[in-house]
């Protein structure tokens, strides 16, 4: 008996140093030329340039990407506690990787295998910021070994709320829009700091896949997937039972359609490096015209 326990001892101790080993060497291997997160200090994004008219109407916005940059401390809760709920509701308890997350994708995947169902990911906040300012879309286990790395580092470099402030000025949330703010103007024509939390539930909706949750053209799948926001913010304790049910109702309002199309236009005058501006002057009257 004693020479077993003697056996497994040696054993697990060489197990842990073989394992220890892989994974030293692993990240080592992988740190090997990756980008530099210290860059993400000097973040100036691209911004738009909006003109209005006399009345504080929009007359016309010029920008090759849509975006308008808004700090941490201008943020609302209601946005916050939104995309937290969608995208990461460990955010601010993580090391930059979240090991139950990861443990709950795995054990919801072999569910999702068992069914045919589409495989959920278990990327942090900060893994998406070092995914969307240093790496590439890449879907590879290198890239998610490289990511995961670059979070740790990330995390120990800033704070919580700068990780978060460049998340949300910089995730693309459909329409061309990059950015809370700016996304808050393209749908409902709003500032942030006016949006409701059903509002703030379809922009935390988006980040997962923006085309296909485009509420202008799939109303009922972006409901649906708004509502599963509604859920999370419930389940963490943001909205009470009979808040989430009366939200769960409510139906999506965004711009009326007229005005949209004429949005479009502008936004379709605009592309390639602001061509056309005479036209996009030309639309905006219009806009102007029409929306009085």
């Amino acid at each position: 008996m004693l020479n077993f326990l003697n056996f497994s001892l040696k054993f697990l101790i060489i197990f842990v140093g073989v394992v220890v080993f892989f994974i030293f060497s692993t990240l080592w291997y992988f740190s090997i030329g990756l980008p530099d997160y210290k860059k993400l200090s000097n973040y100036q994004p691209p911004i738009s340039s909006r003109v209005y008219s006399e009345n504080s109407k929009l007359i016309a916005e010029y920008a090759l990407e849509k975006r308008l940059f808004i700090p941490y401390d201008s943020i609302p809760d209601k946005v916050i506690n939104s995309f937290l709920s969608a995208e990461d509701k460990n955010f601010f308890s993580h090391p930059g990787v979240d090991a139950r997350g990861i443990f709950r994708a795995i054990i919801n995947n072999i569910k999702n295998i068992t069914q045919n169902k589409r495989l959920e990911g278990a990327s942090t906040i900060t893994q998406q910021v070092a995914k969307n300012f240093l790496l590439t879309n890449e879907v590879s286990l290198k890239r998610k070994i490289k990511e995961a790395i670059l979070a740790f580092r990330i995390e120990r470099a800033y704070t919580k709320e700068r990780i978060l402030e460049l998340y949300l000025n910089q995730i693309y949330l459909g329409q061309g829009t990059y950015g809370i703010a700016a996304a808050s103007l393209e749908y409902f024509n709003k500032s942030i700091k006016d949006l409701n939390y059903s509002e703030a539930a379809l922009l935390a909706a988006l980040p997962k896949a923006p085309s296909k949750y485009n509420p202008y053209r799939y109303p009922k799948v972006a409901k649906f997937r708004r509502d599963l926001v509604l859920k999370n913010l419930a389940e963490n304790n943001y909205l009470s039972k009979k808040e989430f049910k009366k939200l769960r109702e409510t139906e999506i309002k965004l711009l009326s359609d007229r005005f949209w199309i004429t949005k479009f236009l502008l936004n379709f005058a605009t592309s390639g490096y602001l061509y056309g501006s005479y036209l996009l002057g030309a639309l905006g009257s219009a806009a102007n015209k029409a929306a009085s």
